[in-house]
C-alpha cells in the first residue's frame, strides 16, 4: 500500500512538473515573439542612416474656420529616425479645436496665448458638476434656476497658458478652447514609436466632429492633401444612423447632424457664442500649483497615505510651466538658463516616456558639446537664431547650419552636438523620447574629459601634461551652459 501511494505521488509530481515546464516554454515563446515583433517595428522605424540634417519648416498647412493646423513631413529622414511627427496649431480667439483622439502620446508646448483644455479618460468619473442633478432615460436635464442655462457635468477642465507643457496620453479624447485675447499657438510632438501605437508610423487622429476641407484651402502637395483627408475625418460619418440613434438613445435627426458633412469648417471652428463651462477657482488653484505648493488638502492626503497610490490617471496633473524664472534647473548669469520637465516633475510622463526642456541662451553663449544617452532630441527654435553643429559616429558633420525662428531639427541619440547663440540670443524648446533623459558632456565641470586622468589625455591627443590640465580645467565651474569666450562664428 505504501509503495502504491509513493508511486502515485511520483506520477502526480511528474505530471505537475511537465505541465509547469510546458507553460514556461509557451510563455517564453510568446514573449520572444512579442519582443521580436516589437523589435522589428522599431528597427524599421528607426533607420538613422543620416548623412545630412537640416532645419525644416511645416510642409502641410490646413486652413480651418477658426485657425490653422501646420504639419511637418514625418517622412523626412530625421523625423523617421526619431520616430516622431511634429505639428503646430494656431487657434484664433473664441475658437474651438474639435474633440479628437490619437493612437500615440502627444507632448504639447504652449508657445503663445492661453485657453482651456479638456481631456476625457475612459472610465473616469464626471467630477465637475454645475449642480446635483438626476437624469432619466428620454428626458432632458433641467435648467439651472435663475441662470437660463442647462445643468451639466463633465470631466476636469484645465487652464493652459504660455510656457506650459501639456501631456496628452494616447487614446484620450481632448479638445481646446481659446478664451484669451490673442491667438493660442501650440507646438506638439507625437511619438509614433511609442508602444501604445500598434498601427503604423503615420500620424493620424480620430476626430469626433469636423474634418479636413476638400477645397483648396490647404497649401500642400496634392498627395499630401489626399493623405490628410484620409487621416483627419469625423468617425461618426461612417456609422449607420439608426444604429447610432439606438446606441445613444436619441432621435435619428440628432445623429444626422453629427454625421453631416462639415469638413468645410475644418478642424478648428468658431464658437458662435462664448462657451461657459464648470471650472474651479482658477486664481487660487492654478497659482498654488504653478508655485509648486500643494493645494489645500493635497498635502494632508499625501502625508496620510504615502503608499504610492495617491494619483491615478483620472487625477494626474497634465501640465507644468517652463517659463518660471525662479525655477530654472540650470542657470548661469553669463550664459542663460534651462528648465526641464521629466517623469519626476510631471509623473504622467512616465507612461508616455517623453520629456521636454525650454532653454534661453544669451548672445554668443554655448551649449556644451554633448550627446544624449537614452533619447532622440527634437529642437524647436522659438526666438532668435543659432549656429548648430552635429557630428555622427564616423566623425562627419551631418549638420553645420544656422537655424532661425520657427524651424525644427532632430539630434539623434548618441550624435554629438553643440549650439552657439547668435547676436540676439536664442530661445528654444527640446522634446526627448525618454521620460528620464540623460546627457553626457564633452566640456565643462561635469564632462567626460574632466573625469579622465591627465595621462590618458596626454597619450590620446599627444599633448603635454600642462595642456591636458588646461583641457580639463579651463572652463572652471561652468557645466552645460558656457559663457562666450570668443566672438561668434
Amino acid at each position: 500500500m505504501a509503495v502504491t501511494t509513493r508511486l502515485l505521488l511520483a506520477l502526480l509530481l511528474s505530471a505537475f512538473l511537465l505541465s509547469a515546464t510546458n507553460a514556461v516554454r509557451d510563455y517564453q515563446g510568446q514573449q520572444g515573439r512579442q519582443e521580436g515583433q516589437r523589435g522589428t517595428r522599431l528597427t524599421e522605424a528607426q533607420q538613422c542612416r543620416l548623412t545630412r540634417l537640416t532645419a525644416s519648416q511645416p510642409t502641410n498647412r490646413i486652413e480651418s474656420e477658426g485657425g490653422v493646423t501646420e504639419l511637418w513631413d514625418e517622412n523626412e529622414e530625421q523625423f523617421q529616425c526619431a520616430g516622431v511627427a511634429p505639428m503646430r496649431n494656431v487657434i484664433r480667439r473664441n475658437s474651438l479645436s474639435l474633440p479628437n483622439f490619437h493612437p500615440m502620446p502627444r507632448l504639447v508646448y504652449i508657445e503663445r496665448g492661453q485657453g482651456l483644455i479638456g481631456i476625457t479618460y475612459p472610465g473616469c468619473a464626471e467630477t465637475f458638476q454645475s449642480q446635483s442633478q438626476t437624469f432619466q432615460a428620454g428626458r432632458e436635464p433641467r435648467e439651472e434656476r435663475g441662470q437660463g442655462r442647462r445643468s451639466d457635468q463633465h470631466q476636469k477642465v484645465h487652464r493652459i497658458r504660455q510656457g506650459d507643457v501639456v501631456a496628452l496620453p494616447a487614446g484620450a479624447a481632448h479638445w481646446c478652447y481659446n478664451d484669451g485675447e490673442e491667438e493660442l499657438v501650440a507646438v506638439s510632438i507625437n511619438d509614433l514609436n511609442h508602444r501604445s501605437n500598434q498601427l503604423d508610423q503615420n500620424l493620424r487622429a480620430f476626430y469626433l466632429a469636423g474634418g479636413v476641407p476638400e477645397s483648396g484651402r490647404q497649401q500642400t502637395q496634392a498627395g499630401q492633401r489626399l493623405q490628410s483627408r484620409q487621416r483627419f475625418q469625423n468617425i461618426f460619418r461612417a456609422f449607420d444612423t439608426e444604429l447610432m440613434a439606438e446606441a445613444f438613445n436619441i432621435p435619428a435627426e440628432i445623429v444626422r447632424r453629427m454625421q453631416e458633412e462639415q469638413s468645410e469648417r475644418g478642424l478648428i471652428v468658431n464658437v458662435r457664442e462664448g462657451m461657459r463651462m464648470i471650472r474651479p477657482d482658477e486664481e487660487e488653484g492654478e497659482f498654488e500649483e504653478e508655485q509648486g505648493r500643494p493645494r489645500r488638502g493635497q498635502q494632508w492626503w499625501e502625508e496620510a497615505t504615502g503608499n504610492g497610490l495617491e494619483e491615478n490617471i483620472c487625477t494626474m496633473k497634465i501640465r507644468t510651466n517652463l517659463e518660471h524664472r525662479t525655477q530654472a534647473d540650470i542657470f548661469s548669469r553669463q550664459a542663460g538658463k534651462i528648465n526641464h520637465v521629466n517623469r519626476h516633475k510631471l509623473p504622467i510622463l512616465k507612461y508616455m516616456d517623453m520629456s521636454a526642456s525650454r532653454g534661453t541662451l544669451y548672445p554668443n553663449a554655448l551649449l556644451t558639446p554633448h550627446w544624449s544617452v537614452n533619447s532622440h532630441c527634437v529642437v524647436y527654435v522659438q526666438r532668435g537664431e543659432a549656429h548648430v553643429q552635429v557630428v555622427d559616429h564616423s566623425g562627419q558633420q551631418v549638420m553645420n547650419d544656422r537655424v532661425n525662428q520657427g524651424e525644427m531639427f532632430v539630434v539623434p541619440q548618441y550624435f554629438a552636438s553643440t549650439v552657439r547663440a547668435g547676436q540676439n540670443g536664442l530661445e528654444f524648446v527640446v522634446w526627448r523620447t525618454s521620460s528620464e533623459p540623460m546627457n553626457s558632456q564633452l566640456a565643462g565641470y561635469t564632462s567626460v574629459i574632466r573625469a579622465m586622468p591627465v595621462e590618458v589625455l596626454t597619450n590620446a591627443y599627444q599633448i603635454s601634461p600642462n595642456e591636458a590640465q588646461r583641457l580639463k580645467m579651463n572652463r572652471g565651474g561652468e557645466s552645460f551652459l558656457l559663457s562666450p569666450q570668443r566672438r561668434s562664428i
